[in-house]
């Protein structure tokens, strides 16, 4: 894999608060910065394409004292086993779970997990977060 140089014209201030937060960050220098904005970018587009494999997790917290809300995540999880890789269970207080959910598979099919999982009545917050598989990143 060759490397390849290219010049970027932007205004002076908007690269020297780039260059302030790179350093808070720890970046050793712009390149690896823009490589990681780079790759960001990629994977946003794979996950908005919606064809692409892709992979992520779920992370909700809910009450479990909310009726059927311990069933449903459990029958939605069986339901896609295809593509929920691995889940992750913590009891944060008397009436309160953490589940982080992990899953791989087309992006479309992914994001209506999510949705389905994160609408459950008992759940009171939840994100998906996602990233690539790593097959197409350099």
């Amino acid at each position: 894999m060759g490397i390849v140089r290219f010049g970027v014209s932007v205004p002076e201030e908007l690269l020297q608060r780039f260059d302030r937060i790179i350093e808070e960050k720890g970046y050793v220098n712009r390149s690896e910065a823009i490589r990681d904005m780079m790759r960001d970018f990629i994977v946003r587009h794979e996950w908005e394409t919606g064809d692409s494999e892709v992979a992520g997790t779920i992370t909700m917290l809910y009450n479990h004292d909310e009726a059927e809300v311990v069933k449903e995540l459990l029958d939605l999880q069986h339901e896609y086993l295809g593509e929920i890789i691995s889940s992750v269970h913590v009891h944060m207080d008397k009436h309160n779970c953490l589940e982080v959910v992990i899953v791989k598979g087309k992006a479309s099919r992914i994001k209506e997990i999510a949705d389905r999982l994160l609408s459950l009545k008992g759940v009171k917050h939840g994100k998906l977060v996602m990233t690539g598989t790593g097959r197409e990143l350099v």
